[in-house]
């Protein structure tokens, strides 16, 4: 068994779905071009264990076929995507105290 899900023009994740193994074939074809022919979307695996593609994507993820990793929603308008393809605060949030929530309205760590 294998998760497998469906992009839309924009490469935004809009289902996930669960299919066979990913090294079965389907009328001799891999799953992911089996399922994207089936549906008339583009189809790629996601995995629970984070070793294809970065991180198991959910709904609403951003696929990047450059990189060929998912990408979580962005979670706040000043966060941006470093190298490793991971949303960044514009600070770092504090070491030491806490436990601390992000305020977008204040751009800083705030104490909870």
């Amino acid at each position: 068994m294998a998760h497998y899900v469906f992009l839309d023009a924009d490469n935004i994740v809009t289902e996930v779905i669960t299919g066979i193994d990913e090294t079965e074939l389907i009328e001799g074809l891999s799953p992911e071009v089996w399922y994207g022919n089936f549906r008339g979307q583009t189809c790629k695996r996601t995995s629970y264990n984070h070793r294809i593609r970065k991180q198991y994507a959910g709904v609403g993820f951003a696929y990047l076929p450059d990189a060929d990793v998912f990408v979580a929603p962005q979670p706040y308008p000043s966060w941006t995507l470093d190298g490793n393809h991971d949303w960044q605060p514009p600070t770092p949030m504090p070491s030491t105290g806490g436990p601390y929530r992000w305020s977008e309205e204040d751009l800083e760590w705030v104490a909870i």
